[in-house]
């Protein structure tokens, strides 16, 4: 049994990130009302830490500082400290981040904010080296007490700008121009490593799965290029790990080569639903690999027994970023044995590395053609022995020190998870897939939905945590993906509850947006709106998409009107800053060119279900009429023996079809 010298509150918690700093000599507190208590009655400045259990830099922080002494020794002296997980609390997270990214101009993780006993903001930061953290902790705590006026009123100003950021200018456009912002994208695409032509990289699926819609429309070559370029490259790319499968968070240069290891679900759900609508349009053998890859690793290393996903790997093992995953050319040579020189030039393996530590990151700079030429072996003979190699691979690696799981499971990233394997078993039509996402669905529907009220996280049995706007959002529309495979009505009908339900909780008829926490939550020192789309899709964005569907499932004219609203507030910021609105762009695109509703009857649906499912349709939704249906789009739909498909446009159906082909005609015109 381990002993530790020291054992603060956080042990108490259920957060993976929290029980990390457990043991630090930091008398750390939750968030809550008795850390801020105690920093009114002893009149001390705040310090908020905000990080995730799979943070590398947050990782460094700790062990310099947060896990010395002396400097642990100051911080309690001087502040109450309080450590808060960013993904449990992302409101909290919110709130402050923007609070260093106007004092700063930047932000990331750890976020470490210095705040007044009544919570609002006074300096912050994201990693501070230890002499600097010393430094910082004297100067604010000496700044509080002897500059108190001053302090207060750059609180005040500052707690003032956060709330401004809200702010959305009023707009008499009638339509956002997207032409005009595809052609100022396109002036950043990186047609030779794919994605943009900058450092660090992010997968950013959101912008992709855009410019795979815009293509479909409008046949736009550059579009389609740019796109495929970026998913071959990171499938090759260092950010996928090639042994295991999986997407890192994002890659620290332009080749996608040396990625920042942490895997996260939320990145893997947005990709699998990304790769397989690329192999819809595309038919590229390499997608289809991609997401029954990253299935097996989701499957091996992030699925609970209870069928829920898990979080995150940790970046780190054994204290070394990316020690998992990278390996010298003597051990391949170990392990692999004649196949090595292959597997090595396959991969870019050399004696001296082509990382630290004469270690070698696993990614591909070598065409087939090339690799036929240099080896005279087809290509088909090459990937049968790299996928030998792989598989002894993955098992050497298995003995080594994992890195750290983070096993809560969080509402809004299953249901990315969901939504991925949904749209994946649409594509590829494996039973495995669609058991993944109905496992998951139906453990939140009935633990994690508790009287009208969804919670964010669940470990160990336990929910906690009211859920936000995020994890509304991202359910609905994952519920809205499994009804349209699976038919089951059971799930749309989820679906418009929890619409209906978010528009009572979140919905602002005078801002005619979403705020991200709802009306029972706690009240922070701003009450934000989430609406600008990142790694993860804006909450606003992604109720904006499911309102846009269920309207026509629905025949509800309210979500159309309060989807109208939404549309309308948030033009004039997508004309200033469009690569942070893909998700936006692709409602407003649906709009433009139409959504069609696509309903199936007949005994045999499931034949021209297949035929649709493989062809890449992004401006089409699916339904089944049955005979008992509470879907008001299906209600005056004859349930018939034959094969009968109604194409619905504008609150209009046609005529019933009796072949896919009379219906892709449809479509086209």
């Amino acid at each position: 049994m381990t002993t530790h010298k020291h054992t603060n509150r956080l042990i108490q918690s259920s957060s993976p990130y929290l029980l990390q700093h457990a043991h630090n000599p930091v008398d750390w507190y939750e968030w809550g009302a008795e850390a801020f208590e105690k920093a009114k009655r002893e009149d001390k400045l705040v310090i908020v830490s905000i990080g995730y259990s799979a943070c590398h830099w947050c990782h460094v922080m700790e062990h310099e500082s947060f896990e010395n002494e002396e400097t642990a020794k100051l911080m309690n002296e001087l502040f109450v400290c309080v450590k808060v997980d960013r993904e449990e609390r992302p409101d909290i997270d919110q709130i402050y981040m923007d609070a260093v990214q106007l004092l700063s101009g930047r932000g990331g993780w750890p976020l470490n904010c210095f705040v007044l006993p009544d919570g609002r903001p006074l300096h912050g930061g994201t990693y501070f080296p230890k002499q600097d953290w010393e430094r910082t902790l004297k100067s604010l705590s000496d700044f509080y007490i002897h500059k108190r006026e001053e302090a207060l009123e750059f609180a005040t100003d500052l707690t003032n700008g956060i709330k401004k950021l809200d702010v959305i200018p009023a707009s008499n456009e009638e339509r956002v121009d997207i032409e005009k912002i595809i052609g100022q994208w396109k002036a950043n695409f990186d047609m030779k490593f794919g994605g943009f032509g900058w450092a660090p990289k992010f997968p950013m699926p959101n912008n992709w799965q855009f410019f795979l819609q815009y293509h479909q429309h409008t046949k736009d070559a550059d579009c389609y290029d740019a796109v495929m370029k970026t998913l071959v490259s990171m499938a090759e790319g260092g950010i996928y790990d090639q042994v295991g499968g999986g997407f890192a968070r994002y890659s620290t240069d332009v080749f996608w080569k040396a990625p920042h290891f942490e895997k996260m679900l939320y990145d893997n759900g947005q990709l699998m639903q990304l790769y397989a609508e690329a192999y819809q349009q595309s038919k590229n053998p390499l997608f289809k690999k991609v997401v029954y890859h990253t299935h097996e690793w989701i499957k091996r290393e992030l699925t609970s027994s209870e069928g829920m996903f898990y979080s995150a790997l940790d970046a780190d093992s054994e204290g070394v970023e990316g020690k998992f995953y990278i390996w010298t050319k003597s051990e391949l040579q170990e392990v692999l044995g004649k196949d090595e020189p292959l597997f090595s030039l396959y991969y870019s393996v050399d004696a001296y590395g082509n990382w630290e530590h004469s270690s070698n990151i696993l990614y591909r700079t070598r065409s087939n053609e090339e690799l036929e030429k240099l080896t005279s072996t087809p290509i088909a003979e090459i990937e049968k022995i790299i996928e030998k190699c792989n598989a002894v691979l993955l098992a050497e690696r298995g003995k080594r020190i994992k890195p750290g799981l983070d096993d809560k499971a969080i509402t809004s990233w299953n249901a990315l998870m969901i939504s991925g394997y949904a749209k994946a078993y649409q594509v590829f039509d494996e039973p495995e897939f669609l058991k993944m996402a109905k496992c998951s669905a139906d453990f939140i529907l009935e633990k994690l939905l508790v009287d009208k009220r969804l919670y964010r996280i669940y470990k160990n049995g336990k929910v906690s945590i009211p859920a936000f706007a995020e994890d509304y959002a991202c359910l609905t529309e994952a519920l809205i993906h499994l009804y349209q495979v699976t038919f089951e009505e059971k799930y749309l009908l989820k679906a418009n509850a929890l619409m209906d339900l978010s528009i009572q909780y979140f919905y602002d008829a005078e801002r005619k947006l979403f705020y991200f926490t709802s009306i029972h939550d706690e009240a922070l020192i701003a009450r934000r709106i989430d609406f600008n789309d990142d790694v993860i899709p804006s909450a606003n964005s992604v109720f904006a998409k499911c309102l846009q569907m269920l309207m026509y499932y629905f025949s509800n004219s309210d979500y159309e009107t309060i989807l109208d609203g939404m549309l309308h507030n948030i033009k004039p910021k997508i004309d200033k800053y469009p690569t942070g609105y893909s998700n936006w762009l692709q409602v407003m695109l649906n709009k433009e060119k139409g959504l069609y509703q696509i309903v199936l009857s007949g005994n045999d649906y499931k034949i021209a279900q297949s035929e649709l499912n493989q062809m890449y349709l992004p401006n089409a939704v699916y339904a089944l009429v049955q005979k008992e249906t509470q879907i008001p789009l299906l209600k005056d739909k004859t349930v018939s023996e034959v094969l009968s498909i109604y194409v619905c446009f504008d609150k209009t159906c046609s005529l019933p079809q009796n072949n896919v082909q009379s219906v892709l005609a449809m479509l086209k015109t």
